[in-house]
This record gives C-alpha cells, structure tokens and sequence, in this order.
C-alpha cells in the first residue's frame, strides 16, 4: 500500500483515479489545490498531478518542489491530455518519474502507482 497525494481539481476523473488506486491497495487524498497538495507530501509515497489543470501549473509546481527537496523520497506522475505534448515536454523537464496520457492514467491508475513507486 502506498500513500497518494492526488491533486486533481477535476471532481469526476478525480473521483475515478481516487476509486481506482484505493481499489489497487492505496490509501489516496485528492486535493483541488497545490497548498494543501504541497503539505501533504510530506507524509506520501507518491504524488499524482493533473498537468491539464487551469488552476495551477503542475510542471512548474513539482520542479519548485524538486529545488526545494520537499519531493526527496516521492515519486511523482504527471498525466496530461494525449493532443498535448507540450505539456508532456515541459513535465518530463521539470522531473516527473512518469507522464502518462490522461487515457492511460484512468486505465492503470493503481499499477502505475506501484511501478513508480517501486523505482
């Protein structure tokens, strides 16, 4: 069982991805924003990140993470819409362990949990 940080504003793929990583074994909370998201990694395994979300920029957010070493034992997955590859450039950069497609994500939430984490 790994500890997630979810930080997905959006309630119905949020819903999901929580649904389906908790069915995988994980003990997951889903944040709308990245304050409370950036206290609670601190006490997690793995942090999750929608990277399509308009409320905050997520490759910006886990690279000032990664500079400020709060992200020191985390793995961290971005997921972002597969027409988008921009974004997936730009979070690969900041230093997510794996970007995924949002297709994916919803997929293999749980496996995918377990294989970053396992790194």
């Amino acid at each position: 069982m790994k500890r997630v940080a979810l930080l997905c504003p959006d309630l119905l793929l949020g819903s999901k991805l929580e649904e389906a990583m908790r069915a995988a074994g994980h003990d997951v909370t889903r944040y709308d924003g990245e304050d409370m998201a950036r206290a609670a990694v601190a006490e997690g395994d793995v942090l999750v990140v929608d990277l399509d979300a308009e409320q905050f920029d997520g490759a910006v957010l886990v690279e000032s993470m990664r500079m400020g070493r709060e992200l020191d034992g985390v793995a961290t997955i971005g997921f972002y819409s597969h027409t988008d590859q921009e974004t997936r450039r730009r979070a690969e950069q900041a230093g997510f362990d794996l970007v995924v497609p949002r297709s994916r994500i919803a997929r293999e939430a749980g496996d995918l949990v377990e294989r970053v984490a396992a790194r």
